[in-house]
Order: C-alpha cells, then structure tokens, then sequence
C-alpha cells in the first residue's frame, strides 16, 4: 500500500512528528516474521481483483463496492473464499459485488445513533481509535472526511480493510496496525477523534481520555462511546473477573462519572447524545463470525443480566470538545 499520501496529510496538520516515525512502525508491525498468518493473509489479499468496482456508495448501511455484474459467478465465489479466509469478521456490513458479508455487529446502528449529533466531517482530518476492519472509516469517509486514519493493534482488523480498500481502490483512508500508545505525544492534529468500545478496555479511562485529548486540535471534537451502568456521580462498576465473558473489561462509569472525568480531562461541552441497550439483533453469531456472541454471554433465565450476574451491556455516545 502507498503510504505517501498519508505521510503529506499529516505534514500538512503540521503531525510531522508522526509522519517521521510511521514507515520504521509500519515495517515493524509489517514484518512476516511477527506474525505467523501474516504471509498467507497478504496472499489472499493479492489473489482479488484489484479496484474492478464500477460504482462505490460509502453513505449506505452496507458499505457499497462494486455491482455484482462487475464480476462472474466464478470470480464472486473465489473472491467469497477469500474474504472467508479473514473470518472472522466483527464489524460491518459490506456489500462486495453483490456478496453480503453480515459481521458481527450491526455497526451501521451505532453509526445512526451518532452522525446527526456529531460536528460534521466534511474536509476534516479524523482519527478512530480501535477501529476494527475500519468500517466506521469508510463512513466517516463517505460523510466528506478530507482523511481518516484508523488505528488498530490488531493485525487482522487491519488486513480485513487491506482487503475491502483493495477492492475499492485508492482513497484518502488507512488503518494502521497500532495502538494509541504509539502515537507522539500532544499531536494536536485531528478535527474530530472517535473512540468507540475502547474505554472499558483500558485500565485506567483518565489516562485514556488524556490521550485523546493532546491528539484533538484546538476546538476539535471527541466523539466517545463506551459500556455504561445506571447511577449517579461517582458510580462505578469494575468486574471482578469477566463482564459478558470479556476478561479486559475495567470500568463501566454511570453517565454522570463519565461526564465527571472528561470535565476533570479539560473537555469542554460534554453531553450524551444516546444511550442504547445492546441487543442480540445489533451483536451476534453470523456466517461471517461463527463464534459466540451477545447471546451467549447473557444470563439464560434474565436477559437484564450478563452471566456473570452484571447489568447487561448498556452503550452510551458522549461527545466533548476540546478546550
């Protein structure tokens, strides 16, 4: 993939700091020797049609590319095997010349749920922090984003959006095989910053909202969306062991702690915009992740509890600018 025109983005958000370290970071997360599928998961990515779309359409619940007149019935079957070889994938939905590939997660609710709240993107440079395959990219993209860099430590996530930006073609939006942590200090250089089911994942929120905020510009806005319980100031819940059968779950803030600790952060302006229970119908089993999900992870006899006796996932989109 050509990076270049990455690396001119961010020297012109004046992220050059970035831009110098990412080719050695790249290389590094890149290199055969550090993962053991990465070889055969490059290969099935090379064996697809390069750009053969004759119409995209990133504005729609599935993520568009392509008609399925554009490819034979022999070409979809083979390009199916190979996105199978990726398996298994959590967000979505696309629609690959005709191929449904039904994720895990319904992403595109939680997209709904939020792009009418948020400061609108067009021309702006955006960062989404645990962004998975990248499928909330590809919407940020299609709602006029200059550029979107998405990050993610996870080098599957990363080669499922090598895949679908394969078949796309060239377009202003990456996602990286990186965790926040590896990003430069006080960059200050995004318009707007989504952090979406990554809070309760990380050990300590405060550490976390911080690092958000040093990569906002001046004004910009964090868009959050975290595990949330019912209560008031102060209230927390941190899981003994597993919460829904995810051993890295911290902390589940009410809303009014959350708003308490992007204020204590210097965020300006916070408010919540939604609060939604997960359903099975938004998470679960599918072709494409053959895995448990949700519905596996709720009490059989309450649904209102996890198994392990907790409040079932409850999500909530919090918005704040950065002061």
């Amino acid at each position: 993939m050509n990076y270049q025109p990455l690396y001119d983005a961010l020297f012109e958000a004046k992220a050059g700091a970035w831009a110098a370290m990412l080719p050695e970071q790249l290389a590094k997360a890149f290199d055969p020797s550090t993962h053991g599928n990465l070889s055969y998961w490059l290969n099935q990515i090379d064996s697809v049609p390069a750009s053969a779309a004759s119409q995209n359409a990133l504005d729609t619940d599935a993520v568009r590319i392509g008609r399925p007149e554009d490819l034979s019935e022999a070409e979809k079957e083979r390009l199916k095997t190979r996105l199978m070889a990726l398996h298994p994938w959590r967000k979505g939905p696309y629609n690959l010349f005709g191929i449904h590939l039904d994720c895990e997660w319904r992403s595109d609710w939680k997209w709904d749920r939020l792009k009418n709240h948020i400061a609108p993107l067009k021309h702006k440079l955006v960062l989404d922090v645990g962004c998975g395959n990248g499928y909330h990219c590809w919407r940020m993209l299609g709602a006029g984003a200059k550029t979107v860099i998405g990050i993610d430590p996870l080098l599957l996530n990363v080669m499922q959006f090598q895949m679908i930006r394969r078949l796309h073609g060239e377009a202003p939006v990456y996602v990286l095989p990186l965790g926040i942590e590896q990003l430069p200090n006080n960059l200050k250089a995004f318009d707007a910053v989504f952090s979406m089911g990554v809070l309760y994942h990380r050990r300590s929120p405060i550490d976390h909202l911080l690092e958000l905020k040093q990569l906002l510009k001046p004004g910009g806005q964090l868009v959050l969306e975290t595990l949330i319980i019912d209560g008031g100031p102060g209230r927390v819940l941190v899981p003994e062991d597993r919460y829904a059968n995810m051993r890295n779950v911290w902390f589940l803030p009410s809303c009014d702690t959350l708003i308490g600790w992007l204020k204590r952060c210097g965020f300006v302006n916070s408010r919540v915009v939604d609060i939604t229970r997960t359903s099975t119908q938004e998470q679960r089993t599918t072709e494409w992740m053959t895995f448990h999900s949700l519905a596996s992870f709720l009490d059989p006899e309450n649904p209102d509890l996890t198994r392990e006796g907790l409040p079932a996932p409850t999500r909530a989109i919090v918005l704040a600018d950065c002061g």
